[in-house]
């Protein structure tokens, strides 16, 4: 077996990259285990705010429904789930364009978190079946998202949201 011997020159690098290292995060690093990052924010996705008409009423259902649009909001950090969140649905249906006002509407997440709001039918536009859902309050920073179905005959569509404090 071929072994490296251990060089003065060695011995001293090792110990300057450890001096580096205790002046960089301080002792206090050296002997606190790693700390999780936390969960990140979800970032708005390209074309989500499509179509977007602020303010949208709380409504128990989309026109005549058929259709469960669901999903999660938690808090960025510590994933905590977030309970009176006011999330914001609109998507072309069998119904309406996705640019008409009869065709948005809003609903509040649960004390776990989650949502759900009851609309019609999606249809694809521009060649894929998807909805839009946007958190526009001053809470948390703004996010749209626009998730796509994986076939036009899904009759539900999630997506879950990880809001930034403001």
């Amino acid at each position: 077996m071929f072994r490296t011997p251990i060089s003065r020159r060695t011995v001293l690098a090792a110990g300057a990259a450890c001096s580096g290292a205790v002046l960089a995060t301080g002792a206090a690093g050296l002997l606190v285990p790693a700390r999780a990052q936390g969960l990140p924010p979800t970032p708005s996705m390209r074309g989500g705010s499509n179509n977007y008409i602020p303010g949208a009423p709380i409504v128990e259902r989309i026109g005549n429904g058929g259709f469960w649009m669901t999903g999660s909001v938690r808090r960025a950090g510590d994933g905590a789930p977030l309970e009176g969140i006011r999330i914001q649905i609109w998507a072309h249906t069998t119904e309406g364009y996705e640019r008409d006002p009869e065709s948005h509407g809003a609903t509040l997440t649960r004390a776990d978190g989650t949502f759900r709001l009851e609309m019609p039918q999606i249809v694809p536009a521009f060649g894929q079946p998807h909805g839009h859902l946007a958190y526009d309050d001053e809470a948390f920073e703004t996010v749209f998202l626009r998730p796509v179905m994986g076939s036009a005959s899904d009759t539900s569509l999630s997506a879950d949201f990880v809001l930034q404090p403001a």
